[in-house]
């Protein structure tokens, strides 16, 4: 009896280990982030693939040539610039508070934000549009264009900036422009139909796409359609939201059927289009789940939930096909891709072949840093900054690797943590999980 007593008495303090107190892992606290998985639908309905799993050392003779760090001022498209390309960012890294603004909605806000003039742009899901000026600490607009009888539907809203203008489209079917300086809708449309992409702008053109995968082309001053391209159309609706990129003269638009299309944005033709759903079963009730599309130097990068493709740009012949897959949107530094797979490496590929140049174990690497029990961390985000690859985890932490794919920092934010993080004026810039806006230097 005495036995069986201090067994599990020991089977207690295994479960209470220092490594559960650290608040790193995934289940150690409750996530206040929006988890960026978005394949965890897939592998709920798909037979496992065998994915890439092979840790890779770099090369001690290789040295990544990478562009010096810049400082930002502005962040017009929730993906940063039209290629959805992050750069390498100046950051001040002494991990501070040093603003914290009133809570600017009690409700539910989208994961991603913008930031024109010192102002941050926010939606929620009543259909706010909420401006803050950091200059002025205070909310210089809200608006909300719903009437009462879309009170109860909760709002999904796109949206994207330029010259004061804050272009919206909803799955409602309502795209409208707003300029938020004079208060004014500028124009409003109902094409009834759910719009299911990110926005994109170019000369006078906004473009969208809806859930039936209808490609749009619309006039930015008063909403007309240009032109409407019809893809193919997927019967079951997951949780794949259709992509766009611009890079150089051409827009990339990745639908939930599997298809990459590039079209000429002055014409508004097609000019190739590829299929990237692996799946034995093409039919329109087959779900494809991928990333965003990410655009440099003539390439492009998408994964989906089983491969990664670097494609040429200029007429979409696949340059490289690697069996793994990103689960947040990857970038490219001159001529290295740098992502995170489904299985949690850390990866870096040579952009004009394909090439892997390392891969680490992020766990593992935790692991050894810390000292403690290996599991599992939960993502939020992959960005650049200050020639280091920092990756922000839903609990607030920030994994920051060496550009060789070394761990060399773990720091926990002073703020939780709730929207996707964005770098501007040498600070990372988001809204904690009450709503406010947190300014970290």
């Amino acid at each position: 009896m005495k036995f069986l007593f201090i067994v599990i008495i020991l089977i207690i303090f295994q479960g209470c280990s220092f490594d559960n107190k650290t608040g790193i892992w995934t289940n150690e606290q409750r996530s206040t982030g929006k988890s960026y998985d978005v394949f965890k639908e897939f592998k709920k309905i798909s037979a496992s693939n065998k994915l890439f799993n092979k840790i890779i050392t770099l090369d001690k003779d290789l040295i990544l040539d990478l562009p010096s760090p810049i400082k930002n001022f502005e962040w017009k498209d929730v993906y940063y610039k039209q290629s959805n390309n992050f750069q390498n960012f100046k950051y001040n890294d002494r991990n501070q508070l040093i603003f914290n603004s009133k809570k600017l909605t009690k409700y539910e806000v989208n994961d991603l934000i913008l930031f024109e003039n010192n102002n941050l742009i926010i939606c929620d899901q009543k259909g706010n549009i909420i401006v803050f000026s950091v200059n002025e600490n205070k909310i210089i607009s809200k608006f909300n264009f719903y009437k009462k009888k879309f009170k109860k539907i909760p709002k999904l809203l796109n949206f994207i900036i330029q010259d004061d203008i804050i272009y919206i489209s909803d799955n409602i079917g309502y795209l409208y422009a707003y300029n938020y300086k004079i208060n004014k809708i500028i124009w409003a449309k109902d094409y009834k139909i759910p719009f299911r992409s990110n926005l994109k702008l170019s000369k006078n053109k906004l473009i969208a796409s809806n859930q039936n995968n209808n490609l749009y082309f619309f006039d930015k001053n008063t909403g007309a359609i240009l032109k409407l391209i019809p893809t193919e159309e997927t019967t079951i609706k997951n949780k794949f939201v259709n992509n766009l990129s611009i890079g150089a003269d051409s827009l990339f638009f990745l639908n939930s059927y599997g298809s990459l299309y590039s079209l000429d944005i002055d014409s508004m033709r097609i000019n190739w289009f590829l299929n990237l759903n692996k799946s034995l079963n093409l039919n329109p009730g087959n779900l494809f789940f991928g990333n965003q599309i990410v655009y440099s130097n003539n390439k492009i990068v998408v994964s989906s939930n089983t491969n990664t493709y670097i494609l040429d740009a200029n007429n979409g012949s696949i340059i490289s096909e690697q069996n793994l897959s990103s689960i947040i949107k990857p970038f490219i530094l001159d001529n290295y891709v740098f992502l995170i797979t489904s299985n949690h490496l850390l990866v870096s590929m040579n952009l004009n072949n394909g090439q892997i140049i390392y891969s680490n174990d992020i766990n593992e690497q935790v692991a050894k840093f810390l000292k403690i029990k290996k599991k599992k961390v939960d993502f939020k985000n992959l960005s650049f900054a200050n020639n280091d690859i920092f990756i922000f985890l839903s609990n607030s932490f920030i994994l920051k690797f060496a550009n060789n794919g070394l761990l060399k920092d773990v720091v926990r934010l002073p703020s939780k943590i709730n929207t996707q993080p964005i770098f501007v004026d040498n600070s990372i810039l988001f809204l904690n999980n009450k709503n406010k806006l947190s300014i970290v230097d």
